[in-house]
């Protein structure tokens, strides 16, 4: 125990020199099977710690967020057999994962720094580029590890450098880690506690159910809209009042009067509308893929809130004290809709970072649109009592054209010369248009826009699509 405790330290130092870009040597490193395991050891250490740094206290250990962790191990095992294999030398395998994992504790440790310093004052317009910067230094030390163990051969080198460097992309933007510790909700600051009491929690029980048994049957041959509206953050009382100004210009400008739902997190809301959670919008997605006609209608969803990023993975916030809810990330949306069987979606998210969401969501099928891009700070980022400037440009521009297209050129315009104006950062709203939903909408603009908009505009039960050509 005495020499694989000197080994960590002597393992620690050395990977904080190749992290750092200083001199070192392999030697330098104690590479065996124990000292592997204990690096491991020591990187969940960290982890834990760096947690407890950026979140703070109370908090809670998330075994799950733990059993992710320890499915990276495997994975990274595998990218140095791998790696070692291109090299023609199997033995290099362990040097490899030793050398890699030694730098996780400094990597940590500046993790938590720049957690911190984009939060200072003028520092998150540059989040995104030093979050950039974060993971070009982790593939560089990657790539120095590689060629400390080995040398550089060629060739060998670069195919074992592919295995290396990938292994690296999927673990910080395909399979993140979550954090590992997480701070409990203060179920007392700023929030007066309505859910504690026994009416509210009674009536909360049955107003989603009230309100899906609520929306219009689908009517044949017509292509029906029907609107679901989410403002999930309680601590941002506009959220609430702009997923109501959607849903209103659904009604009027959609024909999707009755076919409308809103899922909101407001202590002025408790008692009216359901509450905004991850498992409520799960289930309202479902209920509306069973209640449409997959084929001919189409499901506009509105997402209006905060979104936290850590570089690699954008979430929506979810806030409704004392309850303690989860995030919404892309691929969960994705799979929701997927779920749901919804065909036709209209999809708007109005966030931080919202540009995340388009990758996962994108199809022939859906129209997405986001009021910002996937990095950066803008207005769209701040909290805010009152509307957003891109919300209302985007009411705005809806009130003049049924085309979503033409909305969101109307509005990403009047957004910039506003932020221009205000010496803001630009928001950089982004749309996402598939092939087939494209012509869609255009069948439902005619269709509004007919003299008899309640008229079929196909014949029942033909596809849309088909029937236009």
């Amino acid at each position: 125990m005495k020499a694989l405790w000197a080994g960590l330290k002597a393992n620690v130092a050395a990977g904080t020199r190749l992290a750092m870009f200083m001199p070192v040597r392999l030697v330098d490193f104690r590479i065996s099977a124990g000292h592997y395991a204990l690096l491991v050891t020591a990187s969940f250490i960290a982890w834990l710690l760096g947690g407890m740094a950026r979140s703070g206290f109370p908090g809670d250990f998330d075994l799950g967020a733990l059993v992710v962790g320890l499915g990276q191990i495997p994975l990274v095992l595998l990218a140095c057999v791998l790696a070692a294999a291109a090299l023609r030398e199997s033995s290099l395998a362990l040097p490899l994962a030793v050398l890699i994992t030694a730098t996780d504790p400094v990597f940590e440790l500046i993790a938590v720094v720049l957690f911190h310093g984009v939060r200072l004052p003028g520092m998150a317009p540059h989040a995104a580029w030093l979050y950039a910067a974060f993971i070009a230094c982790g593939v560089a030390a990657v790539l120095r590890a590689l060629v400390l163990a080995a040398g550089w051969r060629g060739r060998e080198s670069f195919s074992a450098a592919a295995y290396l460097v990938g292994l690296l992309l999927v673990l910080s933007i395909i399979f993140p880690r979550s954090e590992l510790w997480t701070r409990s909700p203060d179920i007392t600051a700023g929030m007066p506690g309505q859910l504690m009491n026994e009416e509210v929690f009674h009536t909360q029980g049955g107003l989603l159910e009230s309100a899906l048994a609520d929306l219009e049957p689908e009517r044949a041959g017509i292509e029906d809209v029907y609107f679901v509206g989410v403002a999930p953050d309680a601590q941002v009382p506009g959220f609430v009042e702009e997923a109501h100004a959607l849903r209103r210009l659904a009604e009027e400008r959609f024909d999707a009067a009755d076919r409308t739902l809103l899922l909101a997190n407001s202590p002025a809301t408790l008692t009216a509308l359901p509450i905004a959670s991850a498992t409520n919008l799960a289930d309202t997605l479902a209920e509306i893929g069973n209640t449409i006609n997959p084929d001919e209608d189409i499901v506009f969803l509105y997402l209006d809130g905060s979104a936290a990023s850590d570089g690699a993975l954008t979430a929506l916030t979810f806030r409704m004290p004392p309850l303690q809810l989860s995030p919404v990330n892309p691929t969960m949306l994705a799979r929701m809709l997927e779920d749901s069987g919804i065909k036709w979606r209209v999809i708007v998210i109005s966030a931080c970072a919202a540009g995340a969401f388009i990758e996962p969501l994108k199809d022939d099928n859906t129209l997405v649109i986001t009021a910002s891009d996937s990095g950066g700070s803008s207005p769209a980022c701040e909290t805010r009592a009152e509307r957003s400037w891109w919300s209302l440009a985007f009411e705005q521009a809806l009130r003049s054209t049924r085309s979503l297209v033409d909305a969101f050129a109307m509005a990403r315009d009047r957004l910039a010369e506003r932020e221009r104006a205000a010496n803001a950062a630009a928001s950089e709203p982004r749309i996402y248009v598939g092939s087939a939903i494209r012509e869609k909408l255009k069948s439902l603009e005619k269709r509004l826009d007919s003299d008899d908009p309640n008229r079929p505009s196909v014949r029942a039960g033909l596809d849309p699509i088909t029937a236009l050509r």
